[in-house]
């Protein structure tokens, strides 16, 4: 069984930084791409930014140049910095991994999301 675990989340003013980590744990073979999605009041979720196993990456317009994923393959971990938060970056965010196990038969992939972490922000 594959856990995918966000925390980091809380409250900060506009202007503010987080780091939100997602831990992914279990018999993990490895973790292809992996990527952070938020979801706020009344709106659907969407993407804030994907990276694949080799390093490429996918930001959503919104979190240009404010945001940075990153990760560690070797702990099954990613990191999302996000600094000069806005009120509009309100939301709950989600991890997403894209988990290869190993089956009976052979290796399969599947996506697994965290529960998700608060963030807020506002003075």
């Amino acid at each position: 069984q594959v856990q995918v675990v966000e925390s980091g989340g809380g409250l900060v003013q506009p202007g503010g930084s987080l780091r939100l980590s997602c831990a992914a744990s279990g018999s993990i073979v490895r973790i292809n791409a992996m990527g952070w999605y938020r979801q706020a009041p009344g709106k659907e979720r969407e993407l804030v930014v994907r990276v694949t196993s080799g390093g490429s990456t996918n930001y959503a317009d919104s979190v240009k140049g404010r945001f940075t994923i990153s990760r560690d393959n070797a702990k099954n971990t990613g990191y999302l910095q996000m600094n000069s938060l806005k009120p509009e970056d309100t939301a709950v965010y989600y991890c997403n991994c894209n988990v290869v196990l190993t089956t009976a038969w052979g290796l399969s992939e599947y996506s697994y999301w965290g529960q998700g972490t608060q963030v807020t922000v506002s003075s």
